[in-house]
């Protein structure tokens, strides 16, 4: 084995199935047993019998603590005493900190700087000591590997370690039990490990069940691994799926996931968005980007052998910051074509305001706001521009407010339009 690390203690270096029945037998009790539910809204639009597993309902929002206790459970007793170091974006991190405060043992996680403060401070309260450094998983790695060599400390490897790997194995062991005639599963891809642990449990009992994995666009490292034939360091651009943004995916678990799986796709920022939007609205779950992804690529449209067919999508964590969640939710409805916001110019004699709100909300259509703009609205003081924003059905609903607006004499010089993104 390559390094030192909690997932290596007591495992094979390459997780066979057998690994993963032992995880899950050592994490009973201590992981929850998500449900895995039928979604006849999300099947409904995707054309696809959907199930929805929803590992955002663990105690730390996401599937990590699986193989986190995994591979705390398997650490001697000198390196319990000691504790663990790891370097995570987030949900890694929180399960080491959540599993390693009911067992007992220290730990240290270093977040890089883009980490979410919501799961920083969370990894606090749970009595992790928390580092900021570097701009990425890699940076912070550096840091990582310091500690271990300066202070004794168990490196814990979020996605590469075989522990890891096997106990993120367990959830493809529950879909068997709790889909009958599985098709396909979607699983997010981040470092790796979660594919690889899936893709083992599955094609080594299911053989026919196809594993697809997604990534973002902008953060697409196994697609580089795959195309170079090995894991390779690549520059990223910031994903609202910060939980897959790994500039280069684990050896270990390339090597176990590469052979397993049967699609790749790469999806945008923009679907990652919608996607987040369409499961607060149809399922009614607060899912991250990490955990949208799934819905993503289906949404993408570049999966049309799944029409019709049986599909887990992994709703892989929940761990999104509030703020973020409103504005991606409000971004996600213009993107919809369910707010739109454009400018007009009115009069600005008494009652000219007035008839701009009548005439919006004679059409259905509400509005948010309405700003004024004197100084640079021109010589003509008679006349006042107006930025509007309103909420519409959708994008035909908003034409025909445009249209209205036209009949009354309201000239709408622009209607602003979100542009897609990678």
């Amino acid at each position: 084995m390559s390094e030192t690390s909690a997932g290596d203690a007591g495992m094979h270096a390459d997780v066979v199935l057998a690994d993963i029945v032992a995880a899950r037998a050592r994490i009973a009790g201590g992981v929850e047993r998500t449900p895995c539910v039928h979604s006849p809204a999300l099947s409904q639009i995707t054309g696809c019998e959907i199930f929805v597993k929803l590992e955002y309902q663990q105690r730390t929002g996401s599937f990590k603590e699986r193989g986190a206790r995994n591979a705390l459970l398997q650490l001697p007793d000198s390196a319990r005493a000691k504790g663990v170091v790891a370097a995570s974006a987030g949900n890694h991190a929180l399960a080491l900190a959540w599993h390693g405060r009911d067992l007992g043992i220290p730990v240290t996680v270093v977040m890089p700087r883009v980490a979410p403060l919501v799961k920083q401070a969370r990894c606090r309260e749970l009595g992790a000591r928390v580092l900021i450094h570097g701009a990425n998983i890699a940076e912070a790695k550096d840091l990582a590997d310091k500690l271990m060599g300066d202070e004794g400390l168990v490196y814990v490897h979020g996605f590469n370690d075989a522990a890891i790997i096997a106990g993120a194995g367990t959830l493809g062991l529950e879909l068997i039990d709790e889909v009958p005639n599985l098709d396909a599963v979607i699983v997010p891809v981040g470092g790796g490990g979660l594919l690889a642990g899936i893709g083992i449990a599955l094609k080594e009992t299911r053989p026919s069940v196809l594993i697809v994995g997604v990534e973002p666009l902008r953060a697409a490292s196994f697609a580089e691994a795959v195309r170079d034939g090995a894991p390779k360091r690549i520059a990223m651009a910031p994903t609202l799926a910060d939980g897959l943004a790994v500039p280069e995916v684990g050896a270990r678990a390339f090597a176990l996931a590469r052979t397993r799986l049967d699609r790749l796709v790469g999806v945008s920022e923009e679907l990652i968005s919608l996607a987040i939007l369409r499961l607060v609205e149809m399922q009614h779950g607060v899912v991250e980007g990490a955990g949208a992804a799934p819905l993503a690529a289906l949404l993408s449209g570049e999966l049309p052998e799944l029409k019709g067919k049986r599909v887990v999508l992994l709703l892989c964590g929940g761990n999104i910051d509030p703020l973020v969640l409103a504005r991606v939710i409000e971004h996600s409805l213009a993107v919809d074509g369910r707010l739109v916001q454009f400018a007009a110019t009115i009069s600005d004699r008494p009652g000219g305001l007035a008839d701009l709100a009548a005439t919006i909300a004679q059409t259905g259509a509400s509005v948010q706001d309405i700003r004024h703009e004197r100084i640079f609205g021109g010589p003509d003081v008679s006349r006042v521009r107006v930025a509007c924003t309103v909420e519409v059905r959708d994008a035909r609903h908003a034409d025909e407010l445009q249209e209205a607006l036209r009949v009354k004499g309201v000239h709408v010089h622009e209607r602003v339009r979100p542009g897609a993104q990678s």
